[in-house]
């Protein structure tokens, strides 16, 4: 089962732990396998030794948690050896009792995804009911018997250092990862920050088609944290670009527990920014959680209230008072643990939160009814089971369901519906939409004379009594519902035997998922009205326009009577992943796979014989997309270790990642036609005279055999352990991406040459290469497609010749004493390539799509126009620190430290290549420039105050940036724009959070 000279010694990160002076020694540690993710477990395995060897054999061992609520008990086998598997991560009391009645108790601490490895020398003499301890505490950077880039986050470090109340605070720990406050797009570390994966309790909250965290489940439930950066072997279906986290919630115990705490973080407590502008948001936030059993030893509870709040108060605007902007959530959560057996542990979670604002977006010359609320529904369900079928084999299953319904919400809704048959009531234009109230313009005498009594009626008093168009009345003018879905069901067969002088861990999974968004964008009343007074001739049967509206399509009542439905737009994929980790002398290999098949679903379209296109336009109807098929999608998994002298290791990993996420399953979807945003003209009387839609995205035809977007993976380390409790973790790693899929015009390879005619010779300076040009339309049969089911002029194509590439070299370190703990990591890296997904918009923190983005959108925006350079994820010298201590007064006392280098960035500016718009068209090599480096310090101080015997009042205090540095960061790039090279964000500014909580 496990390699005998491994385990002969300390292993690897563990710590040595003796008793006064006895001989007996207790190892423990992590040897981070990562398990599968339905799995949300941790395991104990280990030796038994006995002057007799045979008398080890047959040692009961009997694992005892609180998190569990029923034992655990094994024997060990011929050789002394014994495994606990799937066991809830916390602390465990181990006893061993030899057949002739020898009996000895051990504390070990198990983490999640992680296997913690004891030793126990069973005839050492104890003294009287001595208790031998060994805890694994916080973070651990051991790769021995995986070669993986695998770390983890005890409920010590969870709770000890200055994070943040959200899930997304918690990347700031996370050793390479870049430090980020963006709000919406993750962090990058090897890849996009659209390339992270992330999970609660195993369930992926990664939002669907976008890869971006914008979930928002708290971390006051989370218990521990393990995350995968690289290195991954063929366990958990990790198809991450970036990195891979998952997180365990807190369990019910045997013990009835509860507590609330109340934080609050007042704008006094927030400094100014380095602009001078005063913070304006008032914050507080309440936690309440409880937990026990149902049934004592069988099934445990536990239950959770989390309620943020934020409040502003509004300026009054030109119009009058305005009402206050505040944000209100309301988060529930439940969990069962039940043990019916003591080798099957069902669990079972759900979460709820519900977040609705009002207020937001009202300007000063606009009346307070046209601000914009939100809200935002988010659900996580999941059912897992796991059963210990005998000392060799285990399985594994999991469903969950995820939702995330957002909506960005007008506070007024009005009461009509859109109708092109009915028209526009212009006796009450501010019950039709949002009303730009026109103003007077000079020597337009007819035009005036109409508006007059429009600004008259909808205008606002000036300071000098007088009314003045050009403002803002009536409502916001879009509905738009988005909610994104997934549903998942994952099972996994493990089995351990002896084949000869080598031992295996044989695991074999499989996952299905299916992620699907319904987009329903309406127009609040007509939308946006405007008054056009007669001043344009429009070209419909002479008719002069006096108002114009921009409404969407899905909000008006066709001639049927009904509305255009929203669009479903649906990713299916599978996963099968085998995997066999070898044991053989003081070698560990894994070898294993992972293959999938990934499915995109769009709507409009039905299949049909006889078409040359081979399809027929069905608004509505479901229709495969495109399908990336199991021979393309093979992605192995290898790693060799070697426990050079049964303690520290050198390793080796070589992976392929397929990532999953895109967003062409919409991007790409027929129904795009048919969902346009409809420009309408109106008559004096408010009667419709024409209609067309706006230009905009249509559905896109797909290259043949497209190759799936692919990033290998090469790693070389070692890890070291020292006695005094210190341990190190340093690599160096090579990542690159290729097959980058992206929608662009079929003809783009044959722009030629283009640009700025420098030498007046008829041909600009920027020319598609010559081998890339030679390869001609990237669909040759388009023309033929779209004379038959319409479509736009743009495809989606591999583009040529894109790719990133990522190197790095890592030292992690940490030191764990009794009440302490310290983490350090240091990151040298370069991130470059010419496909930059990071850099595709001119505002980037957002869900902007994969595969369909302004990336290859004409000329100045293509891969060989000076996009080939350093990347916009690149952070060349990432520094962390951070740890806490507990002190005898019964206080903890936490830090965080971080140093990175700069964003990097490049001038943009169209005119070079011909255009106006200078949005990702670069003027130099990417990355050319570099904004300044940051740096942080964080600190907090927690106060435990013991009342009565039972009761525990607890105040803290964190103060985040404590000097206050508000280092920029996104950098205007546009060289047309006065703010040019002038930073668009900063970092946040110094502020204070306090909290006050009751346990018990």
């Amino acid at each position: 089962m496990f390699n005998k000279k491994k385990l002969s010694e300390s292993v690897r990160g563990h710590r040595r732990v003796s008793s006064l002076g006895i001989s007996a020694s207790v190892l423990a540690g992590a040897l981070l396998s990562a398990s599968a993710m339905a799995q949300q477990a941790g395991s104990i395995e280990g030796r038994v030794t006995m002057d007799d060897p045979a008398e080890a054999s047959g040692v009961t061992v009997t694992a005892k948690s609180k998190v569990m609520p029923r034992a655990r008990t094994v024997k060990t086998d011929a050789d002394g050896e014994f495994k606990l598997p799937l066991l809830i991560p916390g602390t465990y009391t181990l006893t061993f009792t030899a057949e002739d009645g020898t009996e000895r108790t051990v504390n070990a601490e198990v983490l999640l995804d992680q296997s913690t490895m004891v030793v126990l020398d069973l005839d050492a003499e104890l003294s009287a009911n001595e208790l031998e301890e060994v805890m694994v505490y916080g973070e651990v950077v051991s790769a021995a018997g995986e070669a993986s880039l695998s770390n983890a986050m005890g409920a010590d470090v969870v709770k000890g250092v200055p994070i943040g109340l959200e899930y997304r605070d918690l990347m700031k720990l996370l050793p390479g990862v870049q430090f980020t406050q963006d709000s919406v797009r993750g962090p990058s570390a090897g890849g996009s920050g659209q390339d992270n994966t992330y999970a609660f309790d195993g369930v992926d909250i990664t939002l669907p088609m976008f890869g971006t965290l914008s979930a928002e489940p708290s971390n006051h439930d989370l218990e521990q944290v393990a995350v995968e950066r690289g290195g991954a072997v063929a366990k958990g279906f990790n198809r991450s670009g970036g990195f891979a986290v998952d997180t365990k919630s807190k369990s019910g115990t045997n013990e009835f527990q509860s507590g609330a705490t109340y934080y609050f973080q007042p704008k006094s407590l927030v400094g100014d920014t380095k602009a001078g502008t005063e913070y304006e948001l008032d914050k507080n936030w309440a936690h309440v959680y409880s937990s026990g059993p149902i049934i004592p030893e069988r099934l445990f509870y536990y239950g959770s209230y989390y309620g943020p709040r934020t409040h502003r108060d509004n300026k009054e605007t030109a119009y009058g008072p305005a009402k206050d902007y505040s944000v209100e959530r309301d988060e529930y959560f439940g969990k069962l643990t039940y043990a019916p057996t003591d080798d099957i542990l069902v669990n079972m979670s759900y979460r709820t939160s519900e977040n609705i604002g009002e207020g937001a977006s009202i300007s000063y010359n606009e009346a307070d009814s046209v601000s914009i609320g939100s809200e935002t529904i988010q659900e996580i369900f999941t059912l897992d089971g796991s059963w210990v079928i005998n000392d060799s084999t285990t399985f594994t299953a999991e469903y969950n369901t995820y939702a995330h319904e957002t909506a960005s919400l007008p506070d007024v809704l009005l009461g009509v519906q859109p109708s092109l048959a009915n028209g526009l009531d212009v006796n009450n234009l501010d019950q039709m939409g949002y009303l730009s109230v026109p103003n007077l313009i000079d020597g337009e005498d007819a035009y005036n004379a109409f508006v007059a009594p429009i600004i008259l009626q909808h205008g606002y008093q000036g300071d000098d009594g007088l009314i003045y168009g050009g403002g803002g009345v009536g409502a916001y003018s879009l509905i738009n519902d988005q909610n994104f879905y997934r549903e998942s069901f994952e099972m996994s067969l493990d089995h351990a035997l002896e084949w000869g002088d080598t031992s295996h861990e044989l695991h074999a999974g499989f996952r299905w998922s299916e992620g699907r968004e319904e987009l329903a964008r309406k127009s609040n009343g007509w939308g946006s009205v405007q008054v056009i007074g007669g001043l344009d001739l429009a070209e419909f049967n002479g008719q002069d326009v006096f108002y114009r509206a921009y409404v969407q399509q899905m909000s008006l009542v066709q001639a049927d009577g009904t509305t255009v439905a929203p669009i479903d737009s649906y990713s299916e994929s599978y996963n099968l992943e085998i995997n066999d980790k070898i044991e053989y002398g003081d070698f560990t290999f894994n070898v294993g796979f992972l293959i999938s098949q990934d499915i995109l679903y769009g709507q409009g379209l039905r299949e049909v014989g006889g078409n040359y296109s081979g399809f027929e336009n069905a608004p509505g109807h479901k229709y495969e997309m495109y399908k990336v098929d199991w021979k393309d999608m093979i992605q192995p998994r290898l790693g060799v270790t070697w426990a050079y002298n049964g303690e520290d290791t050198v390793f080796a990993n070589f992976a392929s990642y397929n990532p999953e996420a895109s967003s062409l399953a919409r991007a790409a979807s027929w129904d795009r036609n048919t969902r346009a945003t409809l420009e309408v003209w109106f008559d004096e009387n408010g009667n419709v005279i024409q209609s067309e839609p706006k230009e905009g995205s249509s559905g896109k035809v797909f290259q043949d055999d497209l190759d799936p977007r692919r990033t290998d993976e090469l790693t070389v380390g070692t890890t070291k352990g020292f006695d005094n409790g210190w341990s190190i973790r340093s690599h160096v790693r090579y990542r690159e991406g290729s097959n980058f899929w992206e929608d662009t015009w079929n003809y783009s390879r044959l722009y030629g040459c283009y640009g700025v005619d420098a030498n007046n010779d008829g041909e600009g300076d920027q020319c598609v290469p010559a081998d890339i040009a030679a390869k001609g339309a990237y669909v040759d049969d388009l023309e033929d497609i779209r004379a038959e089911i319409g479509g736009s002029s743009y495809v989606i194509a591999q583009l040529d010749d894109a790719y990133t590439k990522y190197w790095e070299f890592s030292l992690e370190a940490k030191w764990e004493g009794e009440r302490s703990y310290l983490s350090a990591s240091y990151v040298r890296s370069r991130y470059t390539g010419n496909f930059d997904q990071d850099n595709t918009s001119g505002y980037n923190d957002a869900n902007l799509f994969i595969g369909s983005s302004n990336l290859a959108d004409g000329k100045g925006r293509q891969l060989w126009d000076n996009k080939d350079g350093v990347l916009r994820g690149d952070r060349p010298h990432i520094f962390k620190t951070y740890g806490y201590y507990t002190t005898d007064w019964n206080a903890n006392v936490g830090a965080f430290f971080v140093y990175q280098s700069g964003q990097p960035w490049e001038a943009w500016d169209g005119s070079i290549y011909g255009y106006s718009s200078d949005t990702i068209r670069y003027a130099e090599a990417a990355g050319s420039r570099r904004s300044p480096s940051h740096w942080q310090l964080d600190l907090n101080y927690t106060q435990d105050f013991k009342v009565l015997s039972d009761y525990t009042l607890q105040f803290r205090a964190d103060l985040f940036n404590v000097f206050d540095r508000q280092t920029g960061y996104n950098y205007d790039p546009y060289v047309d724009s006065p703010l040019f090279g002038t930073p668009r964000s900063r970092y946040n500014s110094r502020r204070v959070q306090l909290s006050f909580g009751l346990h018990f």
